[in-house]
C-alpha cells in the first residue's frame, strides 16, 4: 500500500476494542470466559428503561427517520437544560447545548475547536482515549501520572505546574477506567487554579478550558457524591464543556444520545464542526429521549433498580478481590465508588507458573489470568499507564451475578499455582 497521511500512519487503534474483539472471538470458539474487558452492557442483563424503549418504537412510528437539526431537536435540547437543571442545578439555555451520537463526536468536535497544533493538553493517566484525541488534533501531550493512593485521581499539586501556556484540562469524574470520582474540595481547588490561571492571561491570549466528562454521574454508590466544577464555581461556566449523554445513566449506549454544556461561542463552534462530520444522534431517538427525560419518576425509579443491580457486583466482586488479598495472593482492590468498573491489582510479574515459565511482564501476567482463570480484563496501560502498571479495570456491565463465585473459585485456583 502507498504511505498514507501521517495521521493514518500514526494512529494507534483502541486498544479496549482490539481486546474486547479477541475475547469475543474466543468466547465464539467454545471457551468459557468471564468478559468483564468492554465498558458496555450485556442488553440481557441491563436494558434499557422500558418506557424510553416504547416511546423510541413510538417514535419510528411516527416516522421521525429524516435528518435532525445540526445542534440538535428544539424540544431535546430545551428537555436536556431541564434535566440538568432539576437534577444538578445547572442552567443552561439551548444555544448553550449541543446534541451528538454520544460522547465521542462531542469531545472529537471539541478537541478541534479549542486545539491548535502544538497546543498543550492535560490529562492524567489512566484515563480514557484522551491521548488517541490529542493525537488526532496534533496538540502537546502534558500527561499527569496517576496514583493509587488519591484513588488515580490527578491532584491540585499534579495539576498546578501544567497550567502555564496550557490549551485544554481534560477532567472525568467519575472516572473511566478506575471508577473514582473527585471530591468537593480536590475539585474546588482544582477550579481556582484554572480561574487564577485564565485572570493571569492577556484579553488576546486563548483560555484555558476545562473539559469535564461526566458520562458517569448517575453512577454513584454509598456515600459517594458527584460535583461538577460550575455548580462549586460558577464563574466556572465560563470556561467548562461538559459531555454528558444517557448511554451509561440509562444502559442505553447503542441508542447514541449525548449532549454538551458549554459556552455558546465554544458550542456554535462544535455544532459547525458536526454539521461537516454529520455524527447527528438520530432523530426518532432524539425526539423518544426529549419525552423520557421528562418523566422524572420513572427515571427515579429505574436508577434505584440500576444502581442497586450495579453496586451489588461491585461489592461481591471487590469483597472477592480482599478475601483473595487476605490469603495471602499479591492481589489488591479499591473501594468501588462510581460507574460501572472496579479498580484492580495483580502484582504477579516474576512469579513462576506451575510449569516453570516465569511470567516475565504485566503482558504475561494478563495473558496467564485469561488462559488459566478465563478472566479477562484490561491493563491500565490501555488507558494510557506504564506498561508494567499492574493495575486492570473490571468492568460489570455484562457481569452475571450467578458467575461471581464460579470466577473467584477459578482464579484461586490460577492464584494457588502461581510460586
Amino acid at each position: 500500500m502507498s504511505k498514507l497521511s501521517n495521521l493514518a500512519e500514526t494512529l494507534i487503534g483502541s486498544e479496549i476494542v482490539r481486546l474486547g474483539n479477541a475475547i469475543n472471538e474466543r468466547i465464539r470458539q467454545g471457551e468459557k470466559i468471564y468478559n468483564y474487558t468492554i465498558g458496555d452492557f450485556d442488553p440481557s442483563i441491563f436494558p434499557i428503561p422500558q418506557r424510553l424503549e416504547e416511546l423510541i418504537l413510538e417514535s419510528y412510528k411516527q416516522h421521525n427517520t429524516n435528518y435532525p437539526p445540526a445542534d440538535g431537536v428544539l424540544d431535546l435540547r430545551k428537555a436536556v437544560g431541564s434535566f440538568i437543571k432539576e437534577w444538578e442545578g445547572l442552567d443552561y439555555g439551548t444555544d448553550e447545548i449541543l446534541i451528538a451520537a454520544g460522547g465521542r463526536p462531542l469531545i472529537y468536535t471539541l478537541f478541534k475547536t479549542l486545539v491548535d497544533k502544538g497546543d498543550k493538553v492535560i490529562y492524567p493517566v489512566p484515563s480514557w482515549n484522551n491521548n488517541h484525541y490529542i493525537h488526532l488534533t496534533d496538540g502537546q501531550h502534558c500527561v499527569i501520572e496517576a496514583t493509587p493512593e488519591n484513588n488515580f485521581m490527578p491532584t491540585v499539586e499534579d495539576i498546578a505546574p501544567c497550567l502555564p501556556g496550557a490549551t485544554l484540562l481534560c477532567l472525568c469524574s467519575p472516572q473511566n477506567p478506575t471508577g473514582t470520582t473527585l471530591g468537593k474540595e480536590q475539585l474546588e481547588s482544582i477550579c481556582d487554579l484554572v480561574l487564577d490561571e485564565n485572570r493571569r492571561r492577556g484579553e488576546r491570549d486563548k483560555k484555558l478550558y476545562v473539559m469535564y466528562d461526566q458520562m458517569y454521574w448517575t453512577l454513584t454508590y454509598g456515600q459517594t457524591q458527584h460535583y461538577n466544577p460550575v455548580s462549586l464555581r460558577p464563574e466556572m461556566k465560563d470556561y467548562t464543556i461538559f459531555i454528558d449523554g444517557i448511554s451509561k445513566a440509562f444502559s442505553a449506549t447503542g441508542v447514541r444520545v449525548g449532549w454538551s454544556l458549554g459556552p455558546a461561542a465554544v458550542i456554535a463552534k462544535m455544532k459547525s464542526l458536526l454539521s461537516h462530520v454529520g455524527a447527528w444522534s438520530p432523530m426518532a431517538e432524539q425526539k423518544a429521549t426529549a419525552k423520557y427525560l421528562g418523566e422524572t419518576d420513572n427515571i427515579r425509579t429505574y436508577l434505584i433498580n440500576f444502581k442497586s443491580e450495579l453496586n451489588e457486583r461491585l461489592v461481591s466482586l471487590y469483597e472477592g478481590m480482599m478475601s483473595l488479598k487476605n490469603k495471602g495472593y499479591a492481589v489488591d482492590a479499591i473501594t468501588p465508588q462510581a460507574a460501572i468498573y472496579l479498580t484492580i491489582k495483580f502484582d504477579l510479574a516474576g512469579k513462576k507458573t506451575a510449569d516453570g515459565h516465569t511470567l516475565e511482564d504485566q503482558a504475561a501476567v494478563t495473558a496467564y489470568l485469561l488462559a488459566e482463570a478465563g478472566l479477562a480484563i484490561v491493563p491500565f496501560y490501555a488507558f494510557g499507564a506504564g506498561k508494567q502498571s499492574p493495575w486492570y479495570r473490571l468492568s460489570v456491565g455484562t457481569c452475571k451475578k450467578e458467575e461471581i463465585s464460579e470466577m473467584f473459585g477459578r482464579l484461586e485456583n490460577a492464584l494457588s499455582k502461581l510460586s
